[in-house]
């Protein structure tokens, strides 16, 4: 039994009893995400995992950071806090597969002005859920409580990823050609970014978020809130198949324009054409009331496109039917083009 108790920590501010009632409670969801290869559970100094050698020639590494960012806001408003961890998860896995690599674990880090065991849950379990759908095991985290330096409903959430990749397999844009077909995994949504830009737009502070709006089916603060779309399983189910994958870009924030590149060889030019993209009302919502040029909506938000694959151009159709049958409603949105490292709408 935990007998670690401080009056005098609690008359500052921190309840050091209310962080192992909240361990407590998130135990059940941590347990959900475990793989072959935890070893430890929760409450060490460290999470311990025992990855399987065996199954890769030359084992490489793949770490990726992030947090939630100011999407956050909406879920202070909104008072729903059960899916922000998703984002949390989506926007490091997303990220490390863009190389190739299976995701493997998970660590989280929550920073709150007050603990409030019931809200830390919350948080936990959409984290949680990420991981399961990555198949990401959840073994370890950290959880702090910072009076005086956060409001005391108010919360940071971020974390970080590590998976792994055989080194002759990692996605490096090596292999893309002139012709390549760029095929695209639509988005739930913003996302997790631009949050920033969308929040000033529609005036969250000053409006009902919760006033059902029938051309999104839903009310704005729930369109807002919908959580990063993780897209682990259908790209490396993709990744298994005989099609060559030349590049993968995850559209995060500075959306089309800064993101695509990343995934090019240089003298290659992305060619989207805005005719086949499929953009959500939200996007051109966003764009009406925050009178926003086009250009910033591309180079701000995903516009509905999560992530961006270079395909062989006589295997688009392929990976397109086969991204399909793993529930992904991906489409060909254009192609690589010799030219200037950079994307071009036409």
């Amino acid at each position: 039994m935990n007998k670690s108790y401080s009056e005098s920590y609690k008359r500052a501010g921190v309840d050091i009893t209310a962080g192992y009632t909240a361990v407590e409670m998130m135990k059940q969801h941590i347990e959900r995400t475990t793989t072959p290869g935890v070893l430890s559970g929760i409450g060490g100094f460290g999470g311990l995992f025992a990855a399987d050698w065996s199954r890769y020639r030359q084992p490489v590494l793949v770490s990726g950071t992030d947090g939630v960012g100011t999407k956050l806001k909406l879920a202070f408003l909104m008072d729903k806090h059960d899916t922000v961890g998703i984002d949390c998860v989506a926007m490091c896995v997303n990220d490390i597969i863009c190389c190739g690599a299976e995701p493997l674990f998970f660590l989280d880090y929550i920073a709150c002005g007050k603990n409030r065991p019931e809200k830390i849950a919350a948080i936990v379990s959409g984290v949680a859920e990420g991981c399961v759908q990555a198949g990401a095991a959840l073994i370890g985290g950290e959880t702090a409580e910072m009076p005086g330096f956060y409001p005391q409903d108010e919360y940071d959430l971020a974390g970080f990823a590590v998976g792994i990749v055989d080194k002759d397999k990692i996605i490096d844009n090596s292999q893309s050609r002139a012709g390549d077909a760029l095929v695209a995994l639509p988005s739930s949504g913003l996302h997790s970014n631009g949050f920033s830009l969308a929040r000033q737009a529609f005036d969250v502070e000053s409006r009902d978020l919760r006033h059902y709006l029938p051309e999104l089916s839903q009310s704005l603060g729930e369109a807002l809130l919908a959580p990063t779309r993780i897209y682990v399983k259908p790209v490396l189910a993709l990744l298994q198949q005989p099609i060559r994958v030349s590049g993968i870009a995850h559209i995060t924030g500075g959306g089309f324009f800064e993101n695509i590149p990343r995934s090019l060889p240089a003298g290659m030019t992305a060619v989207i054409r805005k005719k086949s993209l499929r953009i959500p009302i939200l996007f051109d919502m966003l764009q009406f009331e925050g009178n926003i040029p086009e250009r910033d909506m591309f180079n701000t938000f995903n516009m509905g496109v999560g992530m961006c694959l270079t395909v062989a151009a006589d295997q688009a159709d392929q990976a397109v039917a086969f991204l399909r049958e793993q529930g992904e409603d991906a489409y060909i949105i254009g192609e690589l083009q010799a030219g200037e490292k950079e994307v071009r709408l036409c």
